[in-house]
C-alpha cells in the first residue's frame, strides 16, 4: 500500500461516510466492497439483485443491498426526479423508468442525503455515469465547469510530491478552450488542497516552454495561464511548460528560469483529452504507477468515475478518496 493510499484510508476511517456502489453485478465491485467493509473505510450501499449478490461468495456483512426495481424508495425518488426535471418536460412516469436504472437510483441516494457519495464506472461508460450527476446534482456553487483528474502515485519517483501528482483533465473535456483550461487548472488546485492538504503547484503543459514555439496550440495555453491568474491570483501556477520543464528542477531552471513552478509542479494540466488520457496511461503502464480516477471535480456532491479496466483495489482507492471529498463538504 502506498503512503498516499494509506493516508486516504486513514482519513476516511476518521469520519466514516456512506458510499453507494451501483454496479452490484460486477464482481470487482463486490470484491472492493468486501475490502472496504473489512478495512472499515466506509459504510457501503450496493445496488443490484440481492439474491445474486448473496450468492457471489463475497463477505458483504454490514453492507446495505438495495434493488432499485423493487425498493420502496423508487416512487419517492421518481417524484423528486420529476420535480427536479419538470422544466425539461420530465413526467412522473418517465422518472419512474429512470430510477430503476442503478446509476440514476444511486445519484438520487446522494441527492437525498442517503449516501455521501457514489463510485461507478467499472462497467459503464463515463457519459453514462456523469449524465445523471449533471442532471440531478448539477455543478457546485460558483463552479462553471465539471472536469476530472487522476491521482497518480509513481513509485521511486523524486518528482512532484514524493512521486504523487494530479493529472487533469484526462477523462472529460475533449478540446478545452483557453477559458476552460483555466477553470480546470484552478479547480485541480482546489482538489489537491482537499486531498493532499499541501500547496498546489500547477503547470499547464504544452510542447512549448515560455515561447519556445509560436503557434495556436501554444497560444491557447498561454491564454489559459493568463485567465487562471485572473481567477486565482495567489495560486502558484505557470505555463506554457513542457513536461520536463514542469517537473525536473534542472530542466525547469534552464528552460524557464523565472518560473515559480518550473521543476517542482505537482499538478499537470494537459492541453486536451488526447494528451491527458495518453499521458496517464503511459505513466500507469510503463512506470507502474497507481492511477486513481477519473475523479470528478465541480459536481455538487462527490460522484467519481472508474476506468473500465479498473481492479478491485483501484475501486477501494477511489472509495477512500470519495470519502475524503465528502468529509470536506461537511
Amino acid at each position: 500500500m502506498s503512503a498516499f493510499l494509506d493516508s486516504m484510508i486513514s482519513r476516511a476511517r476518521s469520519r466514516k461516510q456512506t458510499i453507494v456502489l451501483p454496479e452490484g453485478a460486477d464482481p470487482r465491485t463486490l470484491e472492493a466492497a468486501e475490502k472496504v467493509l473489512a478495512a472499515d473505510i466506509a459504510n457501503v450501499v450496493i445496488l443490484g439483485n440481492p439474491e445474486q449478490i448473496a450468492a457471489s461468495g463475497f463477505n458483504l456483512e454490514g453492507a446495505q443491498v438495495v434493488n432499485p426495481a423493487t425498493s420502496e424508495l423508487k416512487e419517492p425518488f421518481a417524484e423528486e426526479l420529476a420535480r427536479l426535471r419538470a422544466h425539461k418536460g420530465m413526467t412522473y412516469d418517465m422518472a419512474l423508468g429512470l430510477v430503476e436504472n442503478e446509476l440514476y437510483f444511486g445519484v438520487m441516494m446522494v441527492k437525498t442525503g442517503r449516501a455521501n457519495g457514489m463510485v461507478a464506472g467499472a462497467c459503464h461508460a463515463t457519459g453514462d455515469v456523469l449524465r445523471p450527476c449533471l442532471q440531478i446534482l448539477k455543478c457546485a456553487p460558483g463552479v462553471k465547469l465539471v472536469s476530472s483528474f487522476f491521482v497518480m502515485v509513481v513509485p521511486n519517483c523524486e518528482y512532484g510530491e514524493n512521486g504523487t501528482f494530479i493529472f487533469s483533465d484526462c477523462g472529460l473535456e475533449v478540446q478545452p478552450t483557453a477559458e476552460n483550461l483555466a477553470h480546470i487548472a484552478v479547480n485541480s488546485a482546489k482538489s489537491w488542497e482537499t486531498i493532499m492538504g499541501t500547496q498546489p503547484r500547477v503547470a499547464l503543459l504544452s510542447h512549448s516552454s515560455h515561447g519556445s514555439a509560436k503557434n495556436d496550440d501554444a497560444n491557447k495555453v498561454i491564454e489559459a495561464v493568463a485567465e487562471a491568474h485572473r481567477l486565482a491570483p495567489a495560486l502558484m501556477l505557470d505555463g506554457e511548460l513542457q513536461l520536463d520543464a514542469a517537473i525536473v528542477p534542472s530542466v525547469g531552471k534552464s528552460k524557464a528560469p523565472d518560473s515559480p513552478v518550473a521543476g517542482q509542479a505537482n499538478i499537470l494540466v494537459f492541453p486536451d483529452l488526447d494528451a491527458g488520457n495518453i499521458g496517464y496511461k503511459l505513466v500507469q503502464r510503463l512506470a507502474k504507477a497507481e492511477a486513481y480516477g477519473p475523479i470528478t471535480q465541480g459536481i455538487a456532491a462527490p460522484v467519481n468515475d472508474l476506468s473500465r479496466g479498473c481492479t478491485a483495489d483501484d475501486i477501494v482507492g477511489v472509495v477512500a478518496i470519495t470519502c475524503v471529498q465528502a468529509q470536506a463538504r461537511g
